[in-house]
């Protein structure tokens, strides 16, 4: 608006006393025009977000594992009936997932590996293994990431990785144990017993 009158302003005042006033005499009230303005701000914000959906086997990854029965993966035969050593058993389990800032990828693990339920530890037979290691391989934007849990003893154990984008897509998970797998000696028969343990996935803010 103020622009526009400035203009008219600099033209009028550049014209000769004639034609200025010629100007006058033709400019009526009738001819004059008007117009008015107002700014709208349209605004908007979004959260800082990161959302993780239900996880999906990948086709054809399902080694010794059953497959998810709600959010527990199942292994079909822990160790060789022959040998009582671990066989090994794999899966590789995918997320819809979205995160809209900068963060970070979490893993956790409840027992550091795969320990008996039953947590009386006496009965430790020389020579036998009470702990299965594994390993999970994340995948997830441009990280690419190996967490062991080794079983060399029972605690809580996690990796962290920054991540310095947002990123939308599919969160892969691979989970697998090597073929006599111990928390001793390798091949080392296991005692009887269910074994356990909780993977946790956080993806949150740095």
């Amino acid at each position: 608006m103020r622009t526009i009158s400035l203009f008219i302003l600099a033209a009028l005042a550049g014209t000769t006393p004639a034609l200025a006033a010629e100007g006058a005499v033709n400019e009526t009230p009738g001819n004059a025009n008007s117009t008015a303005t107002r700014s709208l701000p349209v605004t908007g914000s979004v959260p800082r977000t990161c959302a993780m959906g239900e996880g999906k086997i990948a086709p054809g990854s399902l080694n010794n594992i059953a497959g998810l029965d709600g959010d527990t993966l199942r292994i079909i035969q822990f160790t060789d009936p022959a040998t009582l050593q671990v066989r090994s058993a794999s899966v590789t389990i995918g997320f819809d997932a979205v995160c809209n800032f900068p963060h970070e990828v979490r893993i956790e693990s409840a027992n550091n590996g795969l320990w008996p339920v039953d947590r009386r530890v006496a009965d430790r037979p020389e020579g036998f293994a009470y702990a299965v290691p594994y390993t999970a391989r994340v995948n997830w934007g441009p990280v690419d990431s190996l967490f062991n849990a080794d079983a060399k003893i029972r605690t809580q154990s996690q990796q962290v990785v920054a991540v310095s984008d947002a990123v939308a897509g599919e969160f892969r998970l691979r989970f697998q144990i090597e073929d006599g797998a111990s928390n001793v000696e390798n091949r080392a028969p296991l005692i009887a017993g269910a074994y356990v343990d909780t993977v946790r996935i956080y993806l949150e803010p740095r």
